[in-house]
């Protein structure tokens, strides 16, 4: 994964983000949180330098994160969180997905985010 070939900086560490399956960027993108207008102006950042984020991804595969603070899930209404989970999982396994694939950029998305852009598309 990288932006025209040679990679996104994390603007927490500054370090490259190398594969699409530590993109903050683009799992935000997956799940409807980043509009594919400002995909290319959005800032990156790996997946572990946004504990907010990371700790709602629940998979084996996956070391658990902890977010300290307000924003820490065990302090959230656990609705939400269950819905998150559900959510910000099935994003980063669609990253696993799309990892290597040939689908073009607008097919990234989970199939409910795609149906949605779609629907806006056709509106304007």
């Amino acid at each position: 994964m990288a932006k025209c070939d040679e990679g996104y900086r994390c603007e927490i560490c500054n370090g490259d983000v190398e594969e699409i399956t530590d993109s903050d960027l683009y799992l935000r993108f997956v799940i409807g949180l980043v509009d594919p207008e400002t995909l290319h102006t959005t800032q990156e950042r790996h997946l572990r330098c946004n504990p907010s984020l990371a700790q709602f991804i629940v998979h084996d595969d996956f070391p658990p994160i902890r977010c300290d603070g307000d924003f820490d899930k065990r302090h959230l209404d656990q609705r939400f969180v269950s819905e998150r989970e559900k959510l910000v999982t099935r994003g980063w396994l669609r990253l696993r997905e799309v990892a290597g694939s040939n689908l073009t950029i607008q097919e990234y998305p989970l199939p409910e985010i795609c149906r949605e852009m779609h629907r806006q598309a056709n509106r304007t």
